[in-house]
C-alpha cells in the first residue's frame, strides 16, 4: 500500500540521488509498460538504503493491479527454499518450484546476504536459466558491486545477467537514516 509510485518522493533522496532517479524511475516505468509486448529483467544495485527494493516493490504494485503473478522472497528466503528436499534434475525442479518458474515477475531482494556455496550458486543458476527459458521476468535487487556480485555468485551468472538485465546503480546516502534522523530533530 505505502511502496508503490503514487507515494513516490523526491524529497526524500539527497543531490546525487535527485540526478539519477528520474531515468532509473522512467525505466522502471518503461519496464512496467512494456511487460505484456517485451521479456525483460533488472538488476538494482549500489549502496546499502537507496530506494531498490522499493522500486521493486512499486513495480510488483502496477504488475499486480494489472493481472500479472508476482513472488517475492529475499535470497536467504528463497535458498532456505531451495535446500529443503532439493531436486537434483531440471524436470524435478519444475514439478517442486512451479510458481517460481512459471511467475510473471520473480523478485529477488538482497541477493549476497545469504551464505553462498556451490549449492546456491548452482541453484540460482538453474533458477535464472529456466526462467529465461521460459521468458518470465526476474528484478534482482543487491548491496553488492558489480565486481563482488560476479565474485560471489560465478562468471556463468555474471555473464548471464549484464548480458540479458538492464544494470541499475543506485547510489548517494542511506535513505532511510535520513529520514530517521529528520524525524528526530
Amino acid at each position: 500500500a505505502e511502496e508503490n509510485f503514487s507515494h513516490l518522493s523526491y524529497d526524500v533522496y539527497d543531490e546525487e540521488q535527485k540526478q539519477i532517479m528520474p531515468e532509473i524511475i522512467r525505466t522502471c516505468h518503461q519496464f512496467v509498460n512494456g511487460f505484456d509486448q517485451e521479456f525483460k529483467n533488472i538488476l538494482f544495485y549500489g549502496s546499502v538504503g537507496t530506494g531498490k527494493t522499493f522500486l521493486s516493490n512499486c513495480i510488483a504494485k502496477e504488475l499486480l493491479d494489472t493481472g500479472h503473478s508476482v513472488i517475492y522472497f529475499t535470497s536467504f528466503q528463497l535458498f532456505e527454499l531451495l535446500s529443503i528436499g532439493a531436486p537434483a534434475d531440471k524436470w524435478n525442479l519444475h514439478q517442486q518450484y512451479e510458481a517460481l518458474l512459471d511467475s510473471d515477475l520473480l523478485i529477488l531482494d538482497d541477493c549476497g546476504t545469504e551464505v553462498s556455496n556451490t549449492f546456491t550458486v548452482s541453484r540460482l543458476f538453474q533458477l535464472l536459466n529456466e526462467r529465461a527459458l521460459l521468458r518470465k521476468s526476474t528484478i534482482i535487487s543487491t548491496n553488492l558491486s558489480i565486481r563482488e556480485f560476479r565474485d560471489v555468485y560465478s562468471e556463468r551468472i555474471f555473464s548471464r545477467i549484464t548480458s540479458s538485465y538492464t544494470l541499475l546503480k543506485l547510489t548517494g546516502s542511506d535513505i532511510r537514516i535520513r529520514r530517521k534522523i529528520n524525524r528526530t530533530l
